[in-house]
């Protein structure tokens, strides 16, 4: 069976295709500017070597096409025929409470799905699309939706519920719902098999760490709390996100500075965070590299960052009475090292102690980067949330046969 994994952000659809007999990735890529007349395709093949063209692509309809072309084209298609085209696994943001697993799409969740655009107004609108999309271009062929939200489903009511009025859970729905589900799930199974342990008898910490981050606590394997909250704003320091804050804040935003509501939301979430301790960039490599030549302001955000994420890794410790291991993955976790090794500074006290001649030469790879001694192990583990969408695919549409 092969599958096509499908992202659409608001001007983007990144993809993969993969043949789920070896769960190879024949082709992968992405089109970005999507509502323009001069969209970038990247088209990536198995060996590395890519391909790419600029056009006209005025909506998502239109960019799925062209990726429906690039895998059937004569001289660079990884397929004859968009019949071999079996599925179709959609990433879709925001589940809210209606999902707590990944479901075929039948007209029914379409109708929830779209129930849910008021949660995620920024996400779910162009997943939505994209599922519009594959129906009129893959007339007839099953399309599933996995949800970044489902995974933490499992969290009890102590820890999604806000101290807010009983009545706002009630009536409007609001809640921690959490985010980077599929990531974190697919992190956590692929540390039970490193441990060579039963991923239900398993406490773990699993740090996602990108431009947006996360951190969830995985009691006995089901997600029992994380740091992202009613939207991805809460929690860690992100790139650009500011994470945890005095509500408070925003008032005296609004009455002091005379910001409006929208204001105050772009600036929290769009020039907060990395970005804006440091002044330079919300990219950790290019932080790493001012801290290094001196910049003071650049060590301050490397070491809010650092301080926020120890503080949940510890709560998260005790909340959970003790973790088998820490996992560190995503762009930031998978390869920089420095901040693997600040983050757990003087963490000695709850079991964890690194390597770091192990942690410095392990960027981009899977292991262990704790002491053989170490009770609480720490791994890095680079994250796979597409072949989570085409495993939980594959797997509804087999049980329809």
């Amino acid at each position: 069976m092969k599958i096509l994994v499908l992202n659409c952000g608001s001007s983007s659809v990144k993809y993969q295709f993969i043949s789920m007999t070896t769960e190879r990735v024949l082709a992968k890529g992405q089109v970005e500017r999507v509502g323009t007349d001069h969209a970038v395709l990247t088209h990536c093949f198995e060996d590395g070597k890519n391909i790419k063209s600029v056009s006209d692509i005025p909506d998502h309809a239109k960019a799925i096409e062209l990726v429906i072309n690039t895998l059937i084209h004569a001289d660079y298609g990884v397929i004859p025929d968009k019949s071999e085209i079996r599925a179709v696994g959609h990433r879709v943001v925001h589940g809210g409470e209606k999902f707590a697993t990944s479901v075929l799409i039948t007209e029914e969740v379409k109708d929830k799905i779209r129930e849910c655009i008021d949660l995620a107004p920024l996400h779910n609108p162009h997943n939505f699309r994209g599922i519009n999309a594959c129906a009129e271009l893959l007339p007839g062929i099953p399309q599933v939706a996995v949800f970044d939200t489902a995974f933490h489903q499992s969290m009890p009511m102590i820890s999604f519920l806000y101290a807010l009025p009983y009545s706002e859970y009630q009536l409007n729905n609001i809640r921690r719902y959490g985010f980077h589900g599929t990531s974190h799930r697919y992190v956590s199974e692929r540390a039970a098999k490193i441990l060579k342990k039963k991923y239900e008898t398993l406490n773990l910490i699993t740090c996602h760490m990108g431009n947006g981050c996360s951190i969830t606590a995985i009691k006995n394997g089901k997600s029992f709390d994380t740091s992202m909250g009613y939207t991805p704003l809460e929690g860690l320091v992100m790139g650009t996100r500011c994470g945890d804050i005095d509500p408070a804040i925003i008032f005296t935003m609004a009455s002091k500075q005379g910001l409006s509501i929208s204001e105050i939301d772009n600036l929290l979430n769009k020039h907060s965070g990395l970005d804006g301790i440091s002044g330079i960039s919300n990219d950790m490599r290019e932080i790493l590299k001012q801290m290094e030549a001196g910049n003071e302001r650049a060590k301050l955000a490397v070491d809010i960052f650092c301080y926020r994420l120890k503080k949940y890794i510890c709560a998260y410790y005790g909340a959970m009475g003790g973790a088998d291991a820490i996992i560190f993955t995503a762009g930031i976790g998978e390869n920089a090292a420095p901040i693997r090794e600040l983050a757990c500074e003087n963490l000695e006290c709850i079991g964890v102690k690194i390597d770091k001649t192990k942690n410095k030469s392990m960027i981009g790879q899977e292991g262990l980067i704790s002491t053989k001694s170490a009770k609480t192990k720490v791994l890095v583990i680079p994250t796979n949330e597409e072949i989570i969408i085409a495993r939980d695919t594959r797997y509804i549409v087999e049980r329809l046969k």
